[in-house]
């Protein structure tokens, strides 16, 4: 499990993990890095989050697995959908109208 630090400000860093890699993978790595000018850390965090997104697209999604986030699709889909169909004008016009006189 990622571990949680706290800065010298008391305030919380994101959460740590280490990793063994093996020599040839971590100059790759570094070779990598150097040539986007980041830093190490910073080109294995760029690409993790990548492989993680890649991975989480490719699997197929079981209805038990997340509820949300289906339910989620789903809500976005029917927002989307509204948005490509043309305006509803409103239905009738209101029969009354009252003005409030102050005083």
């Amino acid at each position: 499990m990622a571990t949680r630090q706290t800065s010298s400000s008391g305030r919380a860093k994101s959460p740590r993990i280490q990793v063994v890699l093996p020599e040839e993978l971590c100059q790759r790595l570094a070779d990598l890095a150097d040539a986007e000018s980041r830093t190490v850390s910073n080109m294995a965090k760029v690409l993790i989050q990548q492989g993680v997104e890649r991975l989480e697209r490719a699997r197929p999604r079981t209805p038990g697995s997340s509820q949300a986030a289906l339910e989620a699709d789903l809500f976005r889909k029917d927002l989307e959908e509204r948005q490509r169909q043309k305006p509803q004008r409103l239905r009738g016009a209101p029969r009354r109208l009252r003005l409030h006189r102050p005083g």
